[in-house]
């Protein structure tokens, strides 16, 4: 996976990208940006360094995540190749940014709903769930939406207890509480820094054959990796069933990110990166005709470095 990256990622480390702070970022992933900002200007090949460090540590959780949880027949490094194919396709995806640092959290998050199917006391799990949520909120507001993904994934993984959701709902207003009383004592308070700007609209989509050719490799695997998983369903613990529900639940949710408070690029977009990634995997593996797999495996790597050197995107 390490060398496959490096070779799919490389012009990013050739043409680094300075980040900016937006307005759906949130007040930690800000002060990041403010504590990285002198390094970066003498060196901006840091902020590729450490976007590519957290897409390598991203596909090999999800690797860990997928082979420990059985999700699949056998283990495999599938998932992991399939994420760091996935998060090539857009130039945007390889950027240092809050979305990207967000999705190691959910990572986190998905995890930790996935242990709390059989756990008769699992309040303290609950509650370090809706914590990593409210933590990334901070990092990058629009992530605040995943409650709902999270509320839902309760409901799938254990019997409803309204003690349980309340306790997740706490867990999520905890960073909430406690910045709101910094502001309070620094004499900063304001709705408006506590609860940023929320908006719902039709992202800004510059259509091109680039972009054309993107949605396809990456819609096809997935409609192929979603009929297998669906064909090896009756094999699967009632755990594994679950947690396939809980990824296309997550991809649901992701999906819906780029609507909230918009902006004109696809950096956004890549928290749908993970559960794509765990369903192309699907198809890698479960291809009877190898052929298949290794025809979208060939076809994306040409596209991608095609892309890279032909386009100006990159």
């Amino acid at each position: 996976m390490l060398v496959l990256g490096v070779v799919l990622k490389l012009p990013m480390f050739l043409h680094p990208h300075i980040p900016l702070a937006k307005n759906s970022d949130g007040v930690f992933f800000s002060k990041v940006l403010q504590l990285l900002a002198p390094t970066g200007q003498s060196t901006p090949s840091l902020y590729p360094f450490l976007a590519f460090s957290l897409l390598f540590l991203q596909a090999v959780m999800l690797t860990r995540f997928i082979n420990i949880q059985r999700m699949m027949s056998r283990p495999t490094y599938f998932p992991g190749m399939a994420y760091m194919l996935i998060t090539s396709l857009l130039p945007e995806w390889n950027h240092f940014s809050a979305p990207l640092i967000v999705n190691t959290i959910l990572l986190f998050v998905l995890s930790g709903l996935f242990k709390i199917y059989n756990q008769p006391n699992a309040k303290g799990a609950i509650f370090n769930i809706g914590l990593a949520l409210g933590v990334a909120s901070f990092l990058f507001f629009p992530a605040i939406t995943f409650i709902v993904w999270i509320l839902l994934a309760l409901a799938v993984m254990r019997p409803f207890k309204i003690n349980e959701w309340m306790l997740c709902i706490v867990g999520i207003t905890t960073p909430f509480y406690f910045y709101a009383i910094y502001l309070f004592i620094t004499d900063q308070w304001s709705w408006q820094h506590l609860w940023p700007h929320f908006s719902v609209s039709m992202p800004a989509i510059r259509q091109s054959a680039w972009l054309a050719g993107s949605a396809f490799l990456l819609v096809v695997p997935f409609l192929g990796g979603g009929y297998y998983v669906q064909d090896n369903l009756r094999k699967m613990l009632i755990q594994v069933r679950k947690g396939w529900s809980l990824l296309l639940l997550y991809l649901l949710g992701a999906i819906f990110i780029p609507f909230v408070n918009s902006s004109d690029n696809f950096e956004n977009w890549v928290m749908a990166a993970i559960p794509f990634a765990a369903f192309h995997a699907c198809t890698y593996l479960y291809s009877t005709l190898r052929i298949i797999p290794l025809l979208i495996f060939w076809l994306t790597v040409a596209y991608i470095l095609g892309y890279q050197y032909y386009e100006i995107g990159w």
